[in-house]
């Protein structure tokens, strides 16, 4: 029988951030069993260039059930459930390339793509675990948001289709002397919880 995996990505630190949340969840969560499902913890560089074949080809790699891609909003209080990828690059900042970005991520494609994570149950299981949450209509229009259009594009073309989705986390402790912040053990606990809701679901 094909064992059933969860594809979770995260990003390396970015922003003359020392640090990305995502990227250390991603490896802690690299390895172990979820609700039956072995997790796959990758991390992706902070460029858009490339960025579609990566994770086209993680997603081959992994033949996943689902597809949780992770990323750092620094402005970000809570665990933050995006629902829908714009197709829009509009940085702000450079990317790790070097490169500042303006227009659609895809030409001549849809102008937004919906995550199909069970974002619901998510959203109640994680206020159940007493963990702070928000759902989302905006991803931004950097890396994050181009990796959920690009992820949702890849899980899409699929038969079966993985469900897959993003999730923005905020700032570890050590990075926020002012703003916001969340333990590691906190985001990786809300990730897991985010695992089990979607594979119940599925």
């Amino acid at each position: 029988m094909p064992v059933k995996r969860v594809l979770v990505t995260g990003f390396e630190p970015y922003g003359g951030h020392a640090h990305n949340p995502s990227e250390a969840v991603a490896r802690l969560l690299d390895g172990i069993e979820i609700g039956g499902a072995e997790v796959a913890g990758r991390v992706l560089p902070v460029i858009h260039a490339g960025l579609a074949a990566r994770i086209e080809a993680l997603i081959d790699e992994s033949a996943p059930r689902a597809v949780i891609c992770l990323g750092l909003d620094p402005g970000e209080a809570a665990i933050r459930l995006e629902r829908v990828a714009a197709n829009v690059l509009d940085f702000e900042i450079a990317d790790n390339a070097g490169a500042v970005l303006r227009g659609p991520i895809v030409a001549d494609a849809d102008d937004m793509l919906r995550s199909t994570l069970p974002l619901a149950a998510i959203e109640r299981d994680l206020k159940a675990a007493s963990l702070p949450v928000r759902c989302s209509d905006d991803a931004g229009r950097f890396v994050c948001n181009a990796l959920m259009y690009h992820a949702l594009s890849a899980a899409n073309r699929r038969r079966p289709a993985p469900v897959c989705g993003f999730i923005h986390l905020p700032f570890l402790p050590e990075q926020a002397a002012h703003h916001a912040s969340l333990p590691l053990a906190s985001m990786a606990e809300a990730v897991r919880i985010a695992i089990r809701a979607t594979l119940e679901a599925a």
